[in-house]
C-alpha cells in the first residue's frame, strides 16, 4: 500500500471506515481519479467527508474542501426531492395527468401522460423533435414549449427510455406551474437552505471561482455518439446536443438544467439525501413524511431501457436496488448517478446516504467502478463494525 500513502486525502473519516479512505487514496494515486470527494452520512451524521487530488490536469491546484463541480444527472435526484416535497404537501399528485398542472402539455396526444411517467422516464419524451443547438438549453421557454407541443415517441407508461436532458425541464416546469418559482429557486428555498447544503441548480456568479472543470474522457465527450440512426437511443442523445466541455462555460453554469447542471460536492449531495435515508427527517429537520419518503422504494416500472440499453427498475424517479443493479446488500436502497461517474445512493435500512463526485470523467453513462469500489468498502466497513 506504499503508493496509497503518497496521496494526501483530506477531511474526516471515522476510523471504522478507514478502508474507504484507502480506496479513494489508491484511486487517486493510480490516476483513476484526478480530483474527487466522497461522503457518507449515517443517522444524519457525517462518518466520511473526504476529498483529495487536483482540479487541473497539470496537478498544480489541489481539490479543496469547498470545491464544487457539475455532477450531471446526479442533479436529477434533487429534482425528484422537489417533486416529493410538493406531493407531500398535497400540491402534486404523481398519478394525475401532467396537463392538470400544465394545460399546454396536453397537445399532440399527451392528455393522459401522468406525472409519474415523467418522473420515471416513461413519458415518451426522451429527446426533442425540434432541431436545437447547444445554446437552446439555456432558454427555458423554448425547451418547455417544444416538449409541450411534441407527440410522444412511444405509448407513455409502457416502457422507459432515459430522459437524459428533458426530464429536468419537465419536472421543473411542473414545479414552476405549481409554485411560481423556478426549480432552482424552489430547491434553494426548500432544500438547500434548510439543510445548509452547498448545492446549486443554476450557480450564482459569486460561486464560480470554486468550480472545478470536468475532464472529459479523451479530451472531449458528447452525449451523442454521432449516429444518424432513427432509434430511440440515437434520437434521445442527439437532440438536444450536449458536450461535456460546455460545462466549463459561464452560460452553462448560470442556467437551470435540472437533469444535468447541478453543482455541488459529495458532502452536499450526501447531506441532502440524509432526508430520504432518514425517511423524511435528519438532524431535527423534517422535509417529508415517512410515507412519502418510502414511496421512492416502491417499484413503478421496470424492463430494458430503450436509451440506456440495460435493465432498469424505477421507484419514484430513483433507480432502486435489484439483481441487475446490486449496489448494496440491503433491500430499501435507491440511487442515481451522473455522466462521468458521480453517484448518490440512499439506504433507508441502514439510514445511510453516500455520494461520490469527481472531475475525471469515466467513458460512458454507466459502469464506473470507482463508486462501486467505494460502496463495497463502505458496506464492508459497516458489516465489520456491526452496523
Amino acid at each position: 500500500m506504499s503508493e496509497v500513502s503518497t496521496v494526501e486525502v483530506e477531511g474526516y473519516c471515522d476510523e471504522k471506515f478507514s478502508q474507504v479512505r484507502d480506496v479513494l487514496a489508491e484511486s487517486l494515486s493510480k490516476g483513476e481519479d484526478l480530483g474527487a470527494s466522497v461522503a457518507v452520512f449515517v443517522n444524519g451524521e457525517a462518518v466520511i467527508d473526504l476529498w483529495g487530488g487536483h482540479i487541473d490536469e497539470e496537478m498544480t491546484k489541489p481539490w479543496q474542501k469547498d470545491t464544487i463541480i457539475n455532477v450531471y444527472s446526479t442533479t436529477k435526484t434533487m429534482s425528484f426531492l422537489c417533486a416529493l416535497i410538493l406531493a407531500d404537501r398535497g400540491q402534486l399528485d404523481f398519478d394525475a395527468p401532467v396537463a392538470d398542472y400544465w394545460p399546454e402539455f396536453a397537445q399532440n396526444g399527451k392528455q393522459a401522460v401522468k406525472v409519474w411517467h415523467i418522473m420515471n422516464h416513461a413519458a415518451g419524451l426522451s429527446g426533442i423533435d425540434e432541431p436545437l443547438v447547444a445554446e437552446d438549453l439555456y432558454d427555458w421557454e423554448k425547451i418547455t414549449s417544444a416538449l409541450a407541443a411534441q407527440a410522444p415517441w412511444w405509448e407513455p407508461g409502457t416502457k422507459t427510455a432515459y430522459h437524459a436532458i428533458t426530464q429536468g425541464y419537465l419536472i421543473g416546469e411542473l414545479v414552476r406551474r405549481i409554485t411560481g418559482l423556478t426549480i432552482g429557486q424552489f430547491f434553494q428555498k426548500e432544500v438547500a437552505n434548510p439543510l445548509n447544503a452547498d448545492f446549486f441548480i443554476g450557480v450564482p456568479d459569486e460561486e464560480f471561482s470554486r468550480i472545478a472543470d470536468l475532464m472529459p474522457f479523451g479530451g472531449d465527450a458528447n452525449l451523442s455518439d454521432g449516429s444518424k440512426s432513427d432509434s430511440i437511443a440515437a434520437r434521445t442523445f442527439r437532440n438536444p446536443p450536449v458536450s461535456a466541455l460546455a460545462s466549463r462555460t459561464d452560460a452553462w453554469r448560470r442556467a437551470e438544467i435540472p437533469a444535468a447542471n447541478g453543482h455541488g460536492n459529495a458532502r452536499s449531495v450526501a447531506k441532502i439525501h440524509t432526508i430520504l435515508a432518514g425517511k423524511g427527517e435528519a438532524g431535527g429537520i423534517r422535509l417529508l413524511s415517512k410515507e412519502t419518503a418510502e414511496l421512492v422504494m416502491k417499484e413503478r416500472i421496470s424492463g430494458e431501457d430503450m436509451a440506456l440499453k440495460m435493465p432498469v427498475k424505477f421507484g419514484l424517479g430513483f433507480g432502486i436496488n435489484s439483481k441487475d443493479t446490486p449496489l448494496a446488500p440491503n433491500k430499501n436502497v435507491c440511487f442515481w448517478g451522473g455522466w462521468g461517474g458521480s453517484l448518490a445512493l440512499i439506504d433507508q435500512d441502514a439510514k445511510l446516504s453516500f455520494s461520490f463526485v469527481m472531475n475525471k470523467m469515466h467513458d460512458g453513462l454507466v459502469g464506473d467502478l470507482r463508486s462501486y469500489n467505494l460502496g463495497h468498502a463502505i458496506y464492508a466497513s459497516l458489516k465489520s463494525s456491526g452496523g
